[in-house]
């Protein structure tokens, strides 16, 4: 199964955008500074923040010259975060982010009026079915998973490897994904679609965009959104959308099945309702807030 990414939070700047910790003009990082503004803790973020999907590894000089910080004290700093177990170091002295970066946002997680309302119903789920339950959101072209359960009937296992909260899996193959695609405001399901890149994970991974987009379109009208075999070989989901007071879908819930256990029909009818009726009751609970 292709491996997920996992959660990292981006630091958020005094504008609210999220990025590398603001500074002070003119002050570079590591510097002294007056009052209760603390620079040895923005320069910890902000080498925290130059990860990403795209440049997962760092050495001191990368990192050095991205934060204008000299080598020694970049060296201080990531030495610190290693130390702290927020960063990792490989065989060739780069360093990664540490499992124990995704810990900062999970507590932010825990508190969401989303997992509380849903917890139960996902729970209850998962002992009515015996297969593996899980919520997601979006996360820019990914889609980031806040509840995972496992299942424990049989096959389950072979197709839960690598998955779990916190993981990041592309929006565009995954039946989470699908959902929150099509329940997004058009201009902006648009605008998103076109910032996709449709790479092939399983052997029937829709790769074209006008395909994606009839795709969405049955889903809204069904009301349930399936993935079948799209992210890897032997796996089948099916996921409905949890709504807002305003009609958004800022969250959907999935029922994860290994496709030898059962065909699409048997999957959608057999245990669609049971999904279908814990994302109302969920979105019931979320509304009374």
């Amino acid at each position: 199964m292709p491996a997920p990414r996992q959660s990292s939070r981006r630091a958020v700047t005094s504008s609210g955008r999220t990025g590398t910790p603001a500074l002070r003009a003119g002050e570079e990082l590591g510097a002294g500074s007056p009052g209760r503004y603390s620079s040895s803790l923005a320069a910890g973020l902000a080498i925290l923040d130059s990860f990403s999907s795209e440049r997962p590894e760092l050495g001191i000089a990368n990192l050095a010259d991205k934060l204008n910080m000299s080598r020694s004290t970049t060296h201080r700093y990531a030495s610190t975060l290693v130390a702290l177990g927020y960063l990792e170091q490989d065989g060739s002295r780069r360093y990664r982010l540490a499992p124990r970066v995704a810990d900062l946002g999970f507590a932010l997680l825990d508190s969401m009026a989303l997992r509380r309302a849903a917890r139960e119903e996902l729970r209850a789920l998962r002992e009515q079915t015996g297969r593996t339950v899980s919520m997601a959101i979006r996360d820019g072209v990914e889609i980031m998973y806040i509840e995972w359960l496992r299942g424990w009937r049989r096959g389950q296992y072979a197709i839960n490897l690598d998955v779990g909260i916190g993981a990041h899996l592309p929006i565009y193959c995954t039946s989470i994904g699908k959902q929150l695609l099509a329940h997004l405001p058009e201009p902006q399901r648009e605008q998103l679609i076109r910032e996709l890149k449709l790479t092939r994970r399983g052997p029937n991974t829709i790769t074209s965009k006008r395909e994606l987009r009839a795709e969405l379109e049955h889903v809204r009208e069904s009301g349930l959104a399936l993935s079948d075999e799209e992210l890897a070989a032997g796996l089948r989901t099916i996921a409905a959308p949890i709504f807002t007071d305003d009609g958004e879908a800022p969250a959907a819930i999935a029922l994860s099945v290994p496709s030898e256990a059962f065909s699409r029909e048997e999957l959608l009818d057999g245990l669609g309702p049971s999904l279908a009726s814990a994302a109302e009751r969920i979105t019931a609970a979320l509304r009374a807030g």
